[in-house]
């Protein structure tokens, strides 16, 4: 039995989830990596390859919110497995697209699918996990991010080089069947909270303060997103390091990213907005020294780590204030995705036309300004609010605690039995529905969240 006093580990689920979005991951970047191939094999220009991550990244902005929606009636494990079906179509058609089309499509298909996974993912890890350590759950759910990015892009531009670009995405196609059985095997299927109701499930986006949380993660990723995009022509042409070092580099760069999201996750449960304005404010401060000292290399390799320490990293705390401000279900979690992709969007597209006008250190400037308006965007969450439970079952009630605004009571003793700690969660959720503690304890005005 579990001591009264020490909360139960993070459930396995959470290494098999991870093991999904890490399939996810790894077709998304793969084009990135093999676009000079993709562009002799479909008889296209590199630009024109460029055009299917901008596709990939609308889809995912647009379609995965959709698509979460579509999918509340089902039931959690129900709805994943069809979410991999979908992703395992969509990898097939790339990996025997004929045409530019048929990939464009192919591309559409998996951006919707990996979207709408990791907002059904991440409620998941959160609703399996003890409420003491649901933070901690969603940054083990959220390493599949991580390790898709240091593991599964390198291995899949390997792959693509070696053997074709087809063989790439019939490579991650494999992958997928893996976590796929995976999960159908030893993912347990949260309980069913209720009926579904469009209303409710909507109504959660009529809060301002929700609106708020939401831009955080925008600027938050969109400040890392502004250097990440570039690190290699600022590694090359400013810092003067070889062309095969940088790889190197960027595996530390991403070793650094999973070292982050673990501390952030363990620190998310209890303190999320100390932990966005701390990581805030460092990253702020990497940004302006790398652009200070972007020609030695030294001190430009420490704060380009600094940037993987604490940028994307914010996750956990991020999805943490997401559902205290929202819900912990499945489509908040893939509307908050759509605004971390929005991030992304603005960091690598503003970053580049600056550069155009101001040169290579421009982006980093840029990601300093992002952070600034990261904090900035945290000052509403300093306000008190009535202390809510951020239940969201499937029938989109949202429980709160008595006397909320969303004019629904329930009994302060039974809100009090669902535990000290709050919902944690990730980017990017009928029987959808978790409990989290925001409601079980006084509402906290510092910036320790």
């Amino acid at each position: 039995m579990t001591p009264p006093d020490r909360a139960p580990g993070v459930p396995p689920a959470a290494y098999l989830l991870a093991f999904g979005i890490c399939a996810m991951v790894s077709s998304e970047f793969a084009v990135a990596g093999l676009m000079p191939e993709l562009a002799e094999g479909l008889g296209v220009s590199v630009s024109e390859v460029g055009y299917l991550i901008t596709a990939y990244a609308i889809a995912m902005a647009l379609g995965g919110p959709l698509l979460s929606f579509g999918l509340l009636r089902l039931r959690q494990k129900r709805a994943l497995l069809w979410l991999f079906a979908l992703f395992l179509l969509g990898n097939l058609l790339a990996a025997c697209a004929s045409s530019y089309g048929v990939m464009l499509a192919a591309r559409l298909v998996t951006g919707v699918a990996s979207q709408a996974f990791f907002g059904v993912a991440i409620s998941m890890s959160v609703q399996l996990a003890h409420p003491e350590r649901r933070g901690r759950a969603v940054s083990v759910t959220l390493n599949g991010l991580m390790l898709g990015t240091l593991l599964g892009m390198p291995l899949a531009t390997l792959v693509g080089q070696r053997l074709g670009w087809r063989a790439a995405f019939a490579a991650i196609a494999v992958l997928t069947v893996l976590a796929a059985a995976c999960t159908a095997a030893r993912v347990p299927d949260p309980p069913p909270a209720g009926a579904f109701s469009a209303r409710r499930e909507l109504g959660v986006f009529r809060r301002p303060r929700l609106w708020w949380t939401l831009s955080t993660s925008t600027f938050v990723i969109g400040a890392t997103f502004s250097a990440f995009s570039y690190l290699g022509p600022i590694l090359t042409e400013l810092s003067g390091f070889s062309d095969g070092t940088v790889p190197l580099l960027l595996i530390a760069y991403g070793a650094a990213t999973v070292l982050g999201n673990a501390i952030a996750g363990r620190l998310a449960d209890r303190h999320a907005l100390g932990v966005l304005v701390a990581g805030l404010g460092l990253n702020a401060a990497f940004l302006t020294g790398f652009a200070l000292f972007a020609t030695a290399p030294a001190p430009a390799v420490a704060c380009m780590l600094g940037i993987g320490l604490v940028g994307v990293t914010m996750n956990p705390a991020l999805v943490t204030r997401v559902q205290r401000a929202g819900n912990s279900g499945p489509l908040v979690n893939s509307v908050h995705s759509s605004f971390i992709t929005l991030g992304v969007v603005i960091g690598s597209a503003a970053g580049g036309l600056l550069i155009d006008l101001a040169g290579l250190r421009a982006p980093l400037w840029l990601g300093v300004a992002l952070a600034a308006l990261g904090l900035v965007s945290l000052l509403p969450g300093r306000a008190p609010e009535p202390p809510r439970d951020t239940t969201a079952p499937a029938d989109g009630t949202t429980v709160a605690a008595e006397g909320t605004a969303d004019g629904t009571t329930v009994a302060v003793g039974a809100a009090r039995e669902a535990g000290p700690a709050s919902a944690g969660g990730g980017p990017g959720g009928g029987a959808f529905g978790l409990p989290s503690a925001e409601g079980t304890r006084p509402p906290r005005t510092g910036f320790l969240g």
